[in-house]
């Protein structure tokens, strides 16, 4: 095995676990429920971090037209549609349901592909969409205890996943890298999240939070930041050096591998029909990525 080639997909599967491990620990085990704040320190931080690494040339971020910002505009309101939501469903959902529900945006990613660009699939393709559709929604009926919370969040996070990468594909901006891509989501996000951390109630929730001034708390938030912008860095990293089908098989590998390990690091419970829904949507996922290499 050639450790250079494996290298860059090896990194963003540890940035991949530990960084929705970290998420999960701030949302779910610390409950802090005040998305507008954590996911405003994210985007924060990540487009702080985007500028100066950008500035020391350690990446490259060229400067971009006003008018190529004001065209990617929908894409980052898709964006903010998904960390927020995500985020949302993240807090109530086990990882693995998670990973198993947003697989559906694959679904909802071809449909709009049909209606706009016309654009037929092979019956592998159609087979692989049907097995993860159909263990989604025999998850979801199977364990109602998440309500309609929990899957109204995951909804709209999936349907943001799939509008945002339609919206990608059909993008004439193609001078936009994506990190100039990430840079605009990040300041958009920010600024319209930050705007609504009052009128939310989110800022005077927050000042009342149990751990507001714990140790935990404050490691967790700056880890989360951190791990989400080196995330960000190794998908790039990978995408550049690798095709379009061996980066889906690798982001693939990383859903996998944080939704085996989620059962050892949090509390989950697991019925022999919930564990098929969650091994038949990886098997839908995996002939759905054969079939794109088809």
């Amino acid at each position: 095995m050639n450790v250079a080639r494996v290298s860059p997909g090896l990194v963003f599967c540890i940035f991949f676990v530990v960084s929705y491990f970290t998420n999960k620990y701030v949302l779910s085990v610390l409950k802090f429920t005040y998305p507008t704040l954590f996911l405003g320190w994210q985007t924060c931080t990540g487009a702080l971090l985007l500028l100066v690494t950008g500035k020391l040339g350690w990446v490259e971020v060229n400067g971009f037209p006003r008018s190529a910002s004001m065209f990617w505009l929908p894409g980052s309101v898709l964006f903010l549609g998904n960390i927020y939501a995500g985020s949302k469903a993240l807090s109530i959902l086990p990882i693995p349901f998670f990973f198993v529900l947003q697989n559906v945006s694959e679904v909802v990613f071809i449909l709009l592909i049909r209606v706009t660009q016309r654009e037929r699939s092979s019956w592998m393709k159609i087979f692989s969409l049907t097995l993860m559709l159909l263990s989604a929604l025999t998850l979801t009926l199977h364990n109602p205890q998440f309500g309609p919370n929990g899957y109204g969040w995951i909804a709209i996070h999936l349907f943001s996943i799939g509008s945002y990468r339609v919206f990608q594909k059909n993008s004439k901006s193609s001078h936009l890298s994506d990190l100039e891509q990430q840079l605009i989501n990040y300041m958009v996000s920010m600024l319209l999240l930050v705007s609504a951390a009052h009128p939310t109630g989110d800022f005077f929730g927050a000042l009342e939070f149990p751990f507001l001034m714990s140790y935990e708390f404050h490691s967790g938030c700056f880890a989360s930041a951190i791990l989400g912008f080196l995330l960000l860095l190794a998908s790039v990293k990978l995408k550049s050096g690798l095709s379009l089908v061996h980066c889906a098989v690798w982001f693939f590998l990383a859903k996998v591998l944080a939704s085996g390990l989620s059962f050892f690091i949090f509390s989950t419970e697991l019925s022999p029909l919930t564990l098929c829904c969650i091994l038949t949507n990886h098997v839908g996922e995996a002939l759905s990525i054969h079939s794109d290499r088809v």
